[in-house]
């Protein structure tokens, strides 16, 4: 066992004597050593209940013959963290998280490894730890929140993001808004949409590095503590069978998770996750093979916030195993890919059984031909920027219009308080992408001003930063290269014409090539903000959004 190195000979007396005064027997210091990595905190709803899921796990280990030791990881709550310089912390979080867990698994050599996450970097964030570590390792998630309910209707946390810019434009009265924010979130969770929690918990499922379910059993169900305590005992099967997740976790299993991703229409942030996932992995992840995965997908489910349906729906229509079925049937799927639970897709979707299809589709009645999410190129993204199709107003998919400039998250929302933005304009928001910002802050506000206004049918944001999972409307995202390092993002003046074609995956800056060169004789791209500590030292080693935003090689 690999922990024998800490625990095993006359020469480690000490270390016994160490782990004794744990109040371990010698029993159980010579059983398998388990690391749990729980990301439990008070301060986010996702996580609040992690404890009762963490203890779960360690019960299911014990029962199988191991040892568990629980540590901690931290999480940031995006939602908390949104319109505010909290959300410069979140990205760079992930590479905090996978390297803290590296940290403690290579100061402790634990056997296997149970991890805990919910939400959006933390999911990632230990993804990328257990590829990196490559010891025997599981998944299981807190699950997702319920969502609330305001007369009669369900509602969640894209409802509320957007009762604001509903306020503003005389839809709303705040009575009504008080109602949302009292019910609109009901308890622990991920949000209760397909944001960014739930879409990466989606794709743990997918890549085959949980059991079935992790991805939509209700937070507060029964089932999914029985899951915690099944996920306790499998490690144990994996670590017998010493199966580790680069194993599990192949160039096909990458390609179900993009497929998956597609036909769902998850968040724009797992096409920063993904390819920092494989990146761990030794396995390359390009925007021109999701732009090809994106045009062949056909997209058979719409979750909130492009859909009325919630991850809930989903679980009672028969979960992802259900769409992996639909999937198969048409060949989109490597259906021999392997999974912690030692079976293989084949063995998962031979009893899936779709309940409702009209939550989920059949890929012959699906709600488009091409995947939820797009890759888009052109002169205003060489290396290639990217929008939630799928929660567009057809009216929006092409579009052109005159740049509105804004040189942070900050000033655009000042725009929309002060009534700058028009019908028509194509809202330009920079210098907040991984280096500018640096961190690559969500849009959030803006993008649900935009809806809460009324605007998301006649104007466009485009940005360098990234996007919400919550966000809909014709928001582009990751912008590269982008305008702290020279991208033509940064010579964009007001009132340029910018061509939006989303079906062409288009995206153009209708300015003549000689111009662009003498603005680019007389524009700094400097970025503005000063920064110090972690964000200092994180803005010397991101790379582009179109690489995941990982950090350079050193």
């Amino acid at each position: 066992m690999r922990s024998d190195v800490m625990k095993k000979g006359p020469n480690r007396l000490p270390h016994r004597s160490l782990l004794k005064s744990l109040g371990l027997t010698d029993d159980e210091i010579n059983r398998p050593m388990i690391g749990v990595v729980c990301a439990k905190s008070d301060i986010v709803p996702g996580h609040i209940h992690l404890g009762q899921i963490a203890q779960a796990v360690k019960d299911g280990i014990r029962l199988a013959g191991g040892t568990p030791f629980e540590f901690p990881a931290i999480g940031i709550c995006d939602g908390l963290a949104e319109n505010h310089e909290g959300m410069f912390y979140s990205l760079p979080s992930r590479e905090h998280i996978a390297d803290s867990v590296e940290l403690m698994a290579g100061a402790h050599p634990f056997d296997a490894l149970v991890f805990i996450p919910n939400c959006d970097k933390i999911v990632p964030g230990m993804l990328m730890a257990a590829l990196r570590l490559n010891i025997p390792s599981i998944f299981c998630s807190g699950g997702p929140m319920l969502p609330g309910r305001v007369k009669g209707r369900k509602v969640g946390l894209t409802d509320v993001n957007e009762a604001y810019g509903a306020v503003k434009a005389g839809k709303m009265t705040l009575d009504e808004c008080r109602e949302l924010e009292n019910n609109a979130c009901p308890g622990c969770g991920s949000c209760a949409g397909l944001f960014t929690a739930n879409s990466m918990n989606c794709m743990v499922e997918i890549l085959g590095l949980s059991l079935p379910g992790n991805g939509t059993i209700p937070a507060v169900y029964a089932e999914r503590i029985r899951l915690a305590k099944h996920t306790g005992i499998q490690i144990m099967k994996l670590l017998e069978n010493d199966i580790c997740p680069r194993d599990i976790v192949d160039e096909s299993a990458f390609g179900n998770a993009l497929v998956v991703n597609m036909t769902m229409g998850c968040s724009t942030n797992t096409i920063l996750h993904l390819p920092a996932i494989s990146n761990e992995a030794g396995i390359k992840i390009t925007l021109d093979q999701i732009d090809e995965i994106s045009r062949r997908i056909p997209q058979i489910v719409k979750i909130n916030p492009m859909g009325e349906h919630f991850m809930i729906d989903i679980h009672e229509a028969g979960g992802l195993s259900a769409i992996l079925k639909q999937l198969s049937e048409k060949g989109y799927i490597n259906t021999g890919c392997k999974t912690v639970g030692m079976h293989s897709i084949a063995d998962i979707v031979k009893n899936a059984v779709i309940v409702d299809d009209t939550v989920i589709r059949s890929c012959d009645n699906a709600y488009s031909e091409t995947g939820g999410l797009a890759v888009l190129r052109g002169n205003l993204c060489p290396d290639g920027a990217v929008v939630k199709k799928g929660a567009v107003a057809f009216e929006m998919l092409t579009h052109t219009g005159p740049a509105k400039i804004f040189e942070s998250e900050e000033e655009c929302t000042k725009g929309f308080e002060s009534g700058e933005i028009t019908p028509g304009d194509v809202i330009v928001v920079r210098y907040e992408g991984p280096v500018g910002g640096p961190g690559m802050r969500e849009m959030l506000s803006a993008t649900a001003a935009l809806v809460g206004m009324g605007l998301d049918k006649s104007c466009a944001l485009i940005t360098d930063g990234r996007f919400s999972g919550v966000s809909r409307g014709a928001a582009i995202g990751h912008i590269s290269p982008e305008a702290a390092v020279g991208g033509l993002l940064a010579y964009v003046k007001a009132g340029d014409l910018i061509k939006i074609d989303i079906p062409n995956n288009s995206l153009e800056l209708l300015v003549g090539e000689g111009e662009i060169k003498k603005r680019k004789n007389e524009i700094t791209t400097n970025p503005p903000k000063k920064v110090s500590g972690y964000l200092k030292r994180y803005r010397a080693l991101v790379s582009s959004a179109s690489k995941g935003a990982v950090f350079e090689d050193i």
